[in-house]
């Protein structure tokens, strides 16, 4: 099968096909719908085209600050090793 790139697309090819199995898994057992690979992979790329930019700059967010509160414990750390 061929890889088709999207911008979008957030998931390594391995997850991408488990969260397919998930979506077709899960209109069977919660919806009573049987719904093929097609529709299961077209609703994948819809949430990842609409959510998927917000989710990782969320990522981002949660990153910096992670980093930020990390130097802040850093620069407390090393003030206090000073001689004084």
């Amino acid at each position: 099968m061929t890889e088709i790139n999207r911008k979008w697309n957030l998931l390594p090819q391995q997850k991408r096909e488990s969260a397919i199995k998930e979506i077709i898994t899960y209109f069977k057992n919660e919806l009573d719908q049987e719904i093929g690979v097609i529709a299961a992979e077209d609703a994948l790329d819809f949430f990842l085209q609409t959510a998927g930019e917000n989710i990782y700059n969320k990522a981002i967010e949660d990153a910096k600050e992670l980093i930020k509160q990390n130097a802040e414990m850093i620069e407390v750390n090393l003030s206090l090793l000073l001689n004084k």
